[in-house]
């Protein structure tokens, strides 16, 4: 049986460029941002998408002054074309690494507090040793970015979760842990203090992250623990905006001592006796982690081999040698 595997719609039949376009549109929700990512003009990607819809007999995507959505056979077609142009990736970086090379472009997610690693120079250091591979890194909360691990729609993940949660279903190590501190405003009755504990911080204003995230977890659940309750009337997505909210004394804060180092905030950091603990990891697909993948872990002092690699649902213990 003869397969042809690449055909040309000069023809009237699709070929992997096509089918790349319309993962590139239905994920940016854009004909003009897919252009700009495939490199191609935005004429030329409308072409071809109209082609295959022609040939198709089907309308993929639905167009309007504002937005671009998937019809439902678009939705039907656009699984396919996923699978399709990963396995075409592959199969590529495959072949380059069996020739010793590191190709392809690493999806990395990084929570925004990330500390244990410097996300910048661990690039660089990538860069230098693969350059023939790209980065695109992402960032979330820790749910988020473990889910999209999950889902291989990251190759790597940097992670901070609360003092006996362990990332699930991927593997993982971990990186290091912190035990948080409080921020205060310079001002603050508390700005003078060595160190607190929790019952310290009853009845004051906080400034945290959204509730049900990884992010505020941590505090949640060591206020809990003690039964004292806590007023969080500002929440945040970045610990940036937390303590600008912080300094500009609206709020307190707990936060890993790492973030509050990298910070130029007008706030004091004090240690909390007994506080809660931050724990970042690294986690990773271990089924069929791609080159790229194992790259970089290898630069970060890690890489899945042997025993020491973590399955699904387990964490070994902390990396020995981080940079």
């Amino acid at each position: 049986m003869v397969v042809t595997a690449f055909m040309n719609d000069d023809h009237g039949r699709m070929d992997l460029q096509q089918l790349k376009y319309v993962v590139e549109v239905a994920s940016s929700s854009s004909f003009t941002r897919a252009a700009e990512r495939c490199f191609v003009t935005q004429s030329a990607l409308s072409h071809q998408i109209a082609a295959l819809e022609r040939e198709l007999g089907q309308r993929l995507f639905v167009r309007s002054s504002r937005s671009v959505r998937t019809t439902e056979a678009g939705e039907a077609f656009l699984a396919h074309a996923k699978t399709a142009v990963a396995a075409a990736d592959h199969a590529r970086e495959a072949a380059a690494a069996a020739a010793g090379r590191v190709v392809g472009t690493l999806r990395l997610g990084v929570i925004p507090t990330v500390t244990a690693v410097s996300v910048p120079h661990a690039i660089a250091r990538f860069r230098e040793a693969h350059p023939e591979a790209g980065v695109q890194l992402g960032m979330g909360n820790s749910d988020a970015l473990a889910a999209a691990v999950r889902r291989g729609e990251l190759d790597v993940a940097m992670l901070g979760l609360r003092e006996g949660v362990t990332p699930s279903g991927v593997a993982s190590r971990e990186l290091a842990r912190e035990r948080l501190v409080a921020v205060v405003p310079s001002t603050h009755r508390l700005a003078d203090r060595q160190e607190l504990v929790l019952e310290d911080l009853a009845g004051e204003v906080f400034a945290d992250f959204p509730a049900g995230t990884s992010g505020r977890a941590q505090s949640d659940a060591a206020f809990a623990g003690s039964g004292i309750p806590r007023d969080v009337s500002f929440e945040a997505d970045s610990a940036e905006l937390i303590l600008g909210l912080v300094s500009a004394g609206l709020a307190i804060t707990l936060l890993a001592p790492g973030v509050v180092s990298a910070a130029a905030a007008d706030a004091v950091a004090v240690e909390i006796v007994g506080g809660p603990v931050r724990v970042e990891y690294v986690a990773w697909d271990a089924r069929a982690p791609r080159a790229v993948a194992t790259a970089f872990l290898r630069i970060i002092g890690l890489m899945p081999r042997g025993d020491d690699e973590a399955g699904p649902e387990e964490s070994s213990e902390p990396a020995s040698s981080v940079s």
